[in-house]
């Protein structure tokens, strides 16, 4: 689905417009990838949270530490946030359903 490995850190973002193996395109309309950024909220949202109740459980309760760790933990994730959002939202909404049969081997 995407162009370069997860590991080019200014190019994660390049899709292909069509499926090597089956065909499909990948963005069904303009701006149909839109969508997939309040699947990225959430999951932002959830780190932030998470981080949150990790440094109150461990009693780390500076104010400080808890935003360098939530921007740290951001930035890192952020070529996976993005992409999985992205194969998400497509699942949940734009109709593609996985087959077995088109699997790359």
């Amino acid at each position: 689905m995407f162009i370069f490995p997860i590991n080019k850190i200014t190019k994660f973002t390049k899709m292909r417009q069509h499926c090597e193996v089956c065909g499909l395109r990948f963005e069904v309309e303009p701006g149909f990838f839109f969508g997939a950024m309040y699947i990225s909220y959430a999951f932002t949202v959830s780190i932030i949270i998470l981080t949150g109740i990790i440094l109150w459980l461990f009693e780390l309760g500076n104010m400080l530490l808890f935003i360098l760790s939530v921007f740290t933990t951001v930035i890192i994730l952020l070529p996976f946030i993005f992409r999985f959002s992205r194969v998400l939202f497509l699942h949940l909404f734009g109709g593609v359903k996985y087959d077995s049969k088109w699997t790359v081997e």
